[in-house]
């Protein structure tokens, strides 16, 4: 799938191997038993819409467990033989589409072609996708193009079959040149809406989302597609985590439900600042370290860098209370959100990787409770017109 954005670009994904699976919306099955007739003398009432989404969410797992038990009688298997139960890897719909996701994909910003080697980049995707990781995002301007590269050596040499990965790409940040860059026709082989659909068309990719969008900008470029029957974006890639959620929490849920455009999230650790390993400045091993990210390095030694230190320590007796790490709380966090199809993890190191891995194991564990602790500490939860009440 390729996504474009505004001053960068969107996101590739590949084949889905599911044939048999219903080409259905994920979040909005059917409709629940009745409820029960409410007393004459009683108000009806309706559920609150995080009600809603619970009761959707868990209406499409029924179906979805149904649609798999069917197939698995068809081919005469079991669920044993699901990478699903062998991993414990949960999957979702990217959006309303029918690509099955894991919930945890594996980026490769700064790390591939940069500050890993490749050995390193391999056993970072051996462990993803032997812990049931189907998603590998990358960018033709990630290492200037070096990333695409080696991700794709991996995969060759691996002799993983392609129906099995979901491999996403991001366009606009191309060459030095003014023609190898931007979103244009020339580039991507015209403009945006007619370029994704001529690609999709052609077979060089399955879907199309954006990366950086707004929530404007990707209702028109839905807009166009119907208006002139081509192909609209399945999701956006959005940056999110405990200090940055306007935009997954209040924009893209609405869009969600109007168009079916999913969220497929980055930096769940806000570029390492939430891995805690800059609590007491920063190391000289850190990604914020290294010249080109002088401006991580402000951020975190700025008044407000500081008091976003002081809420990771507050939180962190939570942590300790579910038996994780303040990561893998983190990322669980993001998790927990049922408009997230999934979250990409960065991770430079092999035990990075495992550790973060370890947030499924966490999901179960984030009850209403935990998270409204979590958002008492952090005092930045935002709200959308159809949370005031008059």
């Amino acid at each position: 799938m390729l996504a474009a954005r505004t001053g960068a670009a969107g996101s590739q994904i590949s084949e889905d191997n599911s044939k048999f699976r219903k080409q259905s919306g994920l979040s909005s099955g059917g409709k629940d038993k009745s409820p029960k007739k409410a007393p004459e003398n009683v108000k009806d009432s309706s559920l609150s819409p995080c009600g809603q989404s619970q009761l959707r969410a868990r209406q499409l797992a029924l179906l979805r467990e149904v649609e798999m038990n069917w197939y698995l009688q068809l081919c005469e298997l079991s669920s044993e033989h699901t990478t699903a139960h062998t991993t414990g890897m949960p999957h979702r719909n990217l959006g309303k589409s029918g690509l099955r996701v894991s919930c945890l994909g594996l980026g490769t910003w700064v790390t591939f072609g940069g500050q890993i080697s490749d050995e390193v980049a391999e056993r970072l995707m051996t462990i993803a996708y032997e812990s049931g990781v189907n998603l590998f995002d990358t960018a033709e301007v990630y290492a200037a193009g070096k990333a695409e590269v080696i991700l794709g050596n991996i995969i060759k040499k691996k002799g993983w079959r392609r129906s099995s990965l979901v491999i996403t790409t991001k366009l606009y940040w191309g060459g030095k040149a003014e023609t190898e860059r931007g979103l244009s026709r020339k580039h991507i082989i015209e403009e945006i809406v007619r370029a994704m659909t001529h690609v999709i068309n052609q077979g060089m990719a399955m879907y199309w989302g954006t990366s950086r969008w707004s929530a404007m900008e990707i209702m028109e470029a839905y807009s166009v597609a119907r208006q002139f029957n081509m192909i609209p974006p399945v999701c956006e890639q959005a940056e999110y985590h405990l200090f940055q959620r306007e935009k997954v929490e209040v924009q893209l849920p609405e869009l969600y439900h109007k168009i079916g455009v999913g969220a497929m999230t980055w930096s769940p650790l806000a570029c390492g600042i939430i891995s805690g390993k800059y609590g007491n400045g920063v190391p000289e091993s850190s990604r914020a370290s290294l010249k080109c990210y002088q401006w991580l390095k402000e951020r975190i030694v700025s008044e407000e860098g500081r008091k976003q230190q002081n809420k990771l320590k507050d939180l962190s007796p939570i942590a300790e209370r579910l038996g994780c790490t303040l990561p893998q709380l983190a990322v669980a966090w993001c998790l927990r959100n049922e408009g997230v199809s999934s979250v990409l993890l960065g991770s430079s190191t092999p035990e990075q990787l495992i550790e973060n891995l370890g947030a499924i194991q966490v999901l179960p564990k984030m009850t209403s409770h935990v998270v409204n602790e979590i958002d008492n500490i952090l005092r930045n939860k935002p709200y959308s017109k159809k949370d005031y009440r008059s």
